[in-house]
């Protein structure tokens, strides 16, 4: 993907909005609307959420708000299955289908020495055909998703949702080329199949007085792109680069969306990728639906031209992103334990996934 940058670079800029003060608010209707000027803008805005934040807020999407309440209505549904129907999907080696509470923390939680995470979950990825050639040869996270077969209505909700947020990613990736002064397309044939994940979570409340329990342990995200519909129910924040944890609350009608270790990985450290917790002393149950969309599996992460120069030289080795995303799910869920992954000295100097972030 090494290719010559025709385009001149773009300059940070702040957006005009910073919601509580530290996470930024990108408009991208003018963009999606191909409005001339407003790619370049949004874009410079996204240079500055990226290497100032590593979060910023998403208006202007064009994901119709009934689809995303819809969605949260449809995970509400999932969980409120009783356990039995809900282990009959229990999630695989492929991370796909239903994770219960751990019981033992796994190792970016111990390394933190913290008690597990206090979510349950459902993961489903890109849904595929019985004669899908990866589905026949059992390729990791290439098969097919379990579905329950007692809630009508609940799988062609599910994938339309996932289609929608499906084609607003592969628009957004080219501000994210844009923003690293690349060509616009230089993203488009890695995401012209993007690996993706919806997981689907249920937080019950937690004792605010334990700082040993959190609903998510502090972490940064593996991949390229998270995104979070609006929430009401708060419990989401950001270690914001002072080192204070600043919360992420609602605002009406847009994402939140972050990076990850990839997206860091791949810009030479340029862009960041931002530890974050959940904690949900609310008083009420919560749930979140994000959506993670990544390059396909085969994708060479490789420090980018345009964040490499001869005063600053790549700083990690090439991986396939396939690689990275098995030892990074090894790290994080117990039904990886005892997958064979890449070890973290392939991994490395990437291996951020059991860092001790302070809480």
């Amino acid at each position: 993907m090494d290719q010559t940058i025709s385009r001149p670079a773009i300059a940070p800029a702040p957006p005009p909005v910073l919601i509580g003060g530290a996470i930024p608010l990108i408009d991208v209707s003018g963009f999606l609307a191909g409005t001339p000027g407003a790619a370049e803008k949004a874009a410079a805005e996204l240079a500055w959420a990226f290497e100032n934040v590593g979060f910023y807020y998403l208006a202007g999407h064009g994901v119709p708000k009934p689809l995303i309440e819809a969605q949260y209505e449809q995970a509400a549904r999932f969980h409120a299955q009783p356990i039995e129907e809900k282990l009959k999907l229990r999630v695989n080696e492929h991370t796909i289908g239903y994770m219960p509470i751990a019981e033992t923390p796994p190792p970016n939680a111990a390394a933190q020495g913290k008690k597990p995470s206090q979510n349950e979950a459902y993961f489903l990825r890109r849904e595929r055909d019985a004669n899908d050639p990866n589905v026949i040869a059992g390729r990791r996270f290439h098969v097919q998703n379990q579905w329950p077969d007692n809630l009508p209505g609940f799988r062609e909700q599910t994938l339309k949702y996932m289609r929608t947020m499906e084609a607003l990613c592969q628009r957004l990736v080219r501000l994210y080329a844009l923003a690293l002064d690349l060509p616009e397309n230089f993203f488009d044939a890695c995401f012209k199949v993007p690996h993706m994940i919806l997981r689907q979570s249920r937080y019950p409340q937690i004792d605010a007085a334990d700082d040993q329990i959190a609903s998510l342990v502090p972490h940064t995200d593996s991949g390229f792109m998270t995104l979070l519909p609006p929430n009401k129910v708060q419990g989401l924040s950001i270690l914001v680069p002072s080192g204070q944890w600043a919360d992420a609350p609602y605002v009406e009608d847009a994402f939140v969306v972050n990076g990850g270790d990839i997206l860091h990985r791949w810009t030479n450290e340029r862009f960041l990728s931002t530890p974050h917790r959940v904690r949900n002393v609310s008083g009420t149950l919560r749930y979140a639906i994000p959506f993670f969309c990544d390059p396909d599996h085969d994708t060479i992460i490789e420090c980018l031209p345009s964040c490499r120069s001869a005063d600053s030289p790549a700083k990690y080795p090439p991986i396939k992103f396939g690689d990275y995303a098995l030892w990074f799910a090894a790290q994080r869920y117990q039904h990886m334990q005892n997958v064979k992954t890449p070890t973290a000295a392939e991994v490395a100097p990437g291996a951020r996934a059991t860092a001790a972030w302070k809480s």
